[in-house]
């Protein structure tokens, strides 16, 4: 018994340890233990989901920062290589064409060209009937043959009428030599004064016959230019005459109709053999007329906007893209500038002065003129085009400042860098 008492007594389990054994409760002991086991999953579980939820909130925002940043900077890049090409669609191939057709009337006698025949300069288009006007040549070269021998009549009437004037002089001489004689005779009165009277008036009429005779000369003369040994050619009267020949034989020669350039012919069944040829309405109602394009003098005319004029000039270089053929380029370079917008030379122009005016950005049409190639597809007129004409400005780091509203480059290196790297 005293062996048993000096050990220490055993404690055992009391009924109601025991049932909260059974129902999963903790007891007295095993309480502090639960509750340290309890707190472990707890600190793990307030940081565990709070760090992904952390770096996703620092990834939002540095994928924000760094879109904005990235958004800035290509929009800097392309404002730094903007405003250097200037683009349009609103341009169009543009050739030399004409109604081809004559300033006089008459009759077609024949059609020696088909709808679309390629030409060359000088062909034969039509022809009118030349018979009226081989007529009117006869009748002009007859004239002038007339008036050069009325020239050589004229000369011969001249070289007479200075005949006469000599033989005249001599009857003037003789008439007075009578007179002197018998007012000598008077005075000695030897002589009768019926014989005074009478060679007083034989004088006067002789003096008055060569007067006449002497305006005869001067009339005849003033009729051959003022030179008696001028050549008929020199005469007024031939020069009038041997218009009219030109007259007619230009008219006779109009007769041919041809071509004034290469190119292609179109409008030709509205000219038919039969048809009277009007001159003063031929162009302008297409008939008596035949069309023509030219096929070597094309080039394009792009209305650029005003306002991306600033820094196009005269022979920048243009990339050319018609739309019939996408898959091709042409090289071509700014030839002329017009000198005024396209309303000014419209037939009822805009009032800007008055009330309800708008605003409109004008357009100003550029000549571009397009370098060919013997294998390039035809182009025709009024083919839609898109031009990109070079102007080779360009934008530095500097004028970005300048938009930006700052007086100086902040960062001289990174803008010497930009420009040399990122601006074409």
């Amino acid at each position: 018994m005293s062996a048993l008492e000096g050990k220490s007594p055993a404690i055992s389990p009391s009924p109601v340890m025991h049932q909260a054994s059974l129902r999963g409760t903790p007891g007295p002991q095993e309480q502090p233990a639960k509750e340290h086991l309890a707190q472990e999953p707890a600190a793990t579980k307030a940081l565990g989901p709070a760090s992904p939820s952390r770096i996703r909130a620092l990834m939002r925002r540095l994928l924000m920062l760094g879109g904005i940043l990235v958004v800035i900077i290509v929009c800097g890049v392309l404002w730094l290589r903007g405003d250097r090409f200037v683009v349009s669609d609103n341009a169009y191939v543009r050739s030399a064409k004409l109604m081809v057709s004559t300033d006089i009337s008459g009759i077609v006698k024949t059609v020696e060209i088909r709808q679309g025949q390629a030409v060359y300069e000088n062909q034969v288009l039509f022809r009118l009937d030349p018979v009226q006007f081989q007529i009117a040549l006869r009748a002009a070269q007859a004239q002038l043959d007339r008036v050069r021998m009325e020239v050589e009549a004229s000369k011969r009437d001249h070289a007479r009428i200075i005949s006469d004037m000599g033989v005249q002089t001599a009857l003037v001489a003789r008439a007075k030599a009578t007179f002197d004689r018998a007012s000598a005779l008077l005075q000695r009165r030897a002589g009768s004064p019926a014989t005074f009277d009478q060679a007083k008036y034989s004088l006067d009429a002789e003096q008055r016959k060569l007067r006449s005779l002497q305006l005869q000369g001067q009339v005849a003369l003033t009729r051959l230019g003022g030179d008696a040994n001028a050549a008929a050619e020199r005469n007024p009267l031939w020069r009038e005459a041997k218009a009219k020949v030109d007259e007619a034989e230009r008219q006779l020669a109009r007769t041919i109709v041809r071509a004034p350039f290469a190119g292609v012919v179109t409008a030709v069944e509205s000219l038919r053999p039969g048809t009277f040829l009007v001159a003063q309405t031929a162009a302008l109602t297409n008939t008596g007329a035949v069309g023509l394009v030219s096929t070597r003098d094309v080039w394009i005319e792009a209305n650029i906007k005003e306002t991306d004029l600033a820094h196009v000039k005269i022979g920048n270089p243009v990339k050319v893209t018609v739309d019939a053929y996408p898959n091709r380029n042409w090289h071509a370079r700014v030839e002329s500038i017009f000198p005024a917008t396209g309303s000014e030379f419209s037939i009822l122009p805009a009032q800007n002065a008055s009330g309800n005016w708008v605003k409109v950005v004008q357009r100003i049409t550029v000549r571009i003129s397009i370098g060919r190639q013997p294998d390039d597809p035809a182009l025709r007129a009024g083919m839609s085009v898109v031009v990109h004409i070079d102007t080779g400005h360009k934008r530095t780091m500097g004028d970005l400042w300048r938009l930006a509203g700052l007086s100086h480059d902040p960062f001289p290196s990174l803008s010497a860098w930009a420009d040399s790297r990122l601006i074409p």
